[in-house]
């Protein structure tokens, strides 16, 4: 089996190399360009193509990919929202995906940057880099004993509950199929864990229902000096509402390992260019926000599981045992 592996960067061709030993009926053609439909054509000849949470499989890329003989869309990452699933299921092209690859590595990070925007880790070490030692505007709260509310209780969603009451907090949580492991969280409405949560953190998926889930009016619902999380997807937040009620002084403190307007700039290197998107330049200058660049998942354990499932579902899907679990 071929497998063209699109936006290929150093971390993920050491992992996926590391477990092809294991798979010698797999041959893997890396390439440095992401998905898209001028770069479509480098998958000709290969039976499937692996893609990432950024890359582009609309319908124009679909098509093209079909007109290359490709029968399978291998996406090393849980989201399937860039995908145009009812074209995949036109032509019976297999769309495969990674579910659950480390919800801990995640969940620890959006616990990161929770952490690291109470206490203003960002601005103390800039601080103490300069010399400069003051304590002035470094002022924190205490998570234990305050209120977490978790929107979405997933995988990713339940690890999160786990880490916050290892905190001393308690955990509410707001979704439409409760998770009955999670027995010390209290489910609630949407507008209750909103008005009730010290800190909010969003592990749902993009869907319509969700899309801007996070706006001027549940913002308004919020308490005040609430710290915001979010690690899901970007487009779960309205940034020009966030931005207004940054700017209104409702949040203690915002952490963003996504935001809407991140395509381009994923896993890029961009230092020398002037940001072409105003909203994420305003987002950067606020002294209470971190922005991360989509590194949730990236620890060497999530790196491996990400290889080894989407290889397996690569044997899976030539060998016609596919588990339904990883089907999109």
């Amino acid at each position: 089996m071929k497998i063209v592996f699109y936006d290929t960067k150093p971390y993920d061709k050491e992992s996926f190399e590391k477990c092809l030993k294991t798979y010698s009926d797999i041959t893997i053609e890396f390439e440095e360009a992401d998905l898209n439909e001028r770069t479509a054509v480098l998958a000709k000849g290969a039976d499937a193509v692996c893609a990432f949470v950024n890359s582009n499989l609309g319908t124009e890329v679909i098509d093209r990919l079909h007109e290359e003989g490709v029968g399978c869309i291998l996406l090393r990452c849980a989201g399937f929202n860039n995908v145009d699933l009812n074209r995949a299921k036109e032509y019976d092209m297999e769309v495969l995906r990674v579910p659950g690859y480390s919800p801990e590595a995640v969940a620890e990070h959006a616990m990161t940057l929770a952490l690291g925007v109470n206490r203003h880790l960002h601005k103390s070490y800039i601080r103490v880099r300069e010399n400069n030692f003051s304590l002035g505007g470094l002022t924190g709260i205490n998570f234990y004993k305050k209120t977490a509310g978790i929107i979405g209780t997933g995988k990713i969603g339940a690890a999160m509950c786990r880490i916050c009451r290892g905190f001393g907090m308690e955990v509410i949580a707001y979704d439409m199929y409760p998770n009955k492991d999670l027995d010390f969280v209290t489910y609630m409405s949407l507008d209750e864990v909103l008005s009730r949560s010290d800190l909010l953190s969003l592990h749902c998926p993009l869907t319509k229902e969700t899309y801007h889930l996070i706006n001027k009016d549940t913002i308004a619902k919020m308490k005040d000096n609430v710290i915001l999380i979010n690690t899901s997807r970007g487009a779960l937040v309205a940034t020009n509402d966030l931005i207004q009620g940054i700017r209104d002084r409702k949040f203690f403190g915002v952490g963003l390992d996504v935001y809407e307007e991140e395509g381009s700039n994923v896993f890029e290197n961009r230092e020398d260019e002037v940001l072409e998107h105003s909203t994420t330049a305003r987002l950067l200058s606020f002294p209470n926000v971190i922005v991360t660049s989509h590194q949730g998942f990236l620890t060497e354990e999530a790196l491996q599981a990400i290889s080894e499932t989407t290889l397996k579902n690569a044997m899976d899907y030539v060998n016609g045992t596919i588990d339904n679990y990883n089907r999109v």
